[in-house]
């Protein structure tokens, strides 16, 4: 593995400052790594709250399939409360939970050990003679989750708090109903991007490349209004409408009341964008698989259908397969033995440099 001392540092002046080296979206080490010191500490959007609606209501899911591929449940216990588990008998490691369904309690299909829907153990059949016995251990071990809305975020070992991370969000559009979004499963995407997960984040945290890449979206918005804003764990991409169609009905409140505000787009650090559109919320998930290849979902949530379709948010899918096909030539490139880095624009990439600091930081350069 390359030691960290020889991941470069990004100069937190981006008029300074270079871009990621190469190397770093090719290298398997540096992948695996990520794995552990990027997502392990991360918060990751893993459900909505309709999954357990009502008391007895368990929902088992996978955290980050194909790299943390961590089994896990959400449950709601029959005083309305929600719990996030791990989905693993502290018997022998068989999941106690295998499909969505209305319990009273949990029990492992494998030798019969029940737990209650908060995670408490509370039998286990032939076990009368083993000391010391139950103990804390025999509980499943309850992971550190939190919701904004209806949208429902878990992490194994987070390294900043929920409420701390969605603050900027919260106190933006915080007024948006939320809870009134229904997922919409008939729109519902996943992609397969052969490129590293960081260069898919990339290009979303920059509108530099609007004009040239996505003609319909550039129609959309005024580029020269375009703004970036930088929050600890998240940025956020302002997009504001050409015209004055497709716009948000803003609260006095709000910051951006009297602007023709057509989209908020929301990065969580690391993988996490949450693109709130006048029809409702496409929440989408970036998931990597190798070094060069990402499945990204993107996961529909509306509250006014007959806006769809239509403005900065309209054309979704088209504006994914011009971002993909942008992404993969980049991957491409980045395989040169010619390149090494590149410079950041200061009035567009603030976004990227915000990103790149953040993950060398955690993979332990600089």
């Amino acid at each position: 593995m390359t030691p960290p001392a020889e991941l470069p540092e990004v100069d937190p002046d981006i008029r300074r400052a270079e871009t990621l080296p190469g190397r770093l979206y090719a290298d398997p080490e540096l992948f695996a790594r990520a794995r552990d010191r990027v997502f392990v500490p991360s918060w990751q959007f893993v459900a909505d709250l309709d999954r357990v609606k009502v008391p007895g209501q368990v929902h088992p899911f996978t955290l980050l399939d194909g790299l943390l591929s961590e089994p896990l449940l959400l449950t709601r216990d029959r005083d309305d409360r929600v719990h996030c588990l791990s989905n693993v008998c502290t018997h022998r490691g068989t999941p106690v939970c295998e499909g969505d369904s209305v319990e009273n309690f949990l029990r492992c299909r494998y030798h019969g050990r029940r737990f209650a829907l908060d995670g408490r153990f509370l039998s286990m059949p032939e076990f009368e003679q083993v000391e010391n016995f139950p103990s804390e251990r025999d509980h499943l071990p309850k992971v550190p989750h939190g919701a904004w809305g209806k949208l429902v975020f878990a992490s194994l070992a987070p390294a900043l708090p929920l409420e701390k991370l969605l603050a900027p969000l919260d106190q933006r559009c915080g007024w948006m109903k939320t809870f009134d979004a229904a997922f919409d499963a008939t729109r519902a995407r996943d992609y397969l991007v052969r490129a590293h997960w960081a260069l898919y984040v990339e290009n979303y945290l920059e509108g530099f490349h609007i004009p040239y890449v996505h003609a319909g979206l550039a129609e959309a918005i005024d580029y020269g209004e375009y703004r970036t804003e930088l929050f600890e764990g998240s940025s956020l991409q302002l997009g504001v409408a050409s015209g004055e169609e497709e716009v948000f009905d803003l609260p006095k409140a709000s910051p951006d009341f009297g602007r023709k505000i057509a989209a908020y787009w929301w990065w969580l650090y690391p993988n996490t964008m949450l693109n709130l559109y006048p029809w409702g919320i496409s929440v989408n998930v970036v998931r990597p698989l190798a070094p060069d290849l990402t499945r990204v979902s993107f996961l529909p949530y509306v509250w006014d259908a007959s806006r769809l379709d239509r403005g900065a948010g309209g054309s979704i899918d088209r504006v994914e397969r011009e971002d993909e096909a942008v992404v993969e030539s980049v991957q491409r490139g980045m395989r040169s033995r010619l390149y090494t880095r590149g410079r950041y624009s200061p009035a567009r990439e603030q976004g990227v440099h915000h990103f790149h600091r953040m993950l060398l930081g955690a993979l332990g350069a600089g």
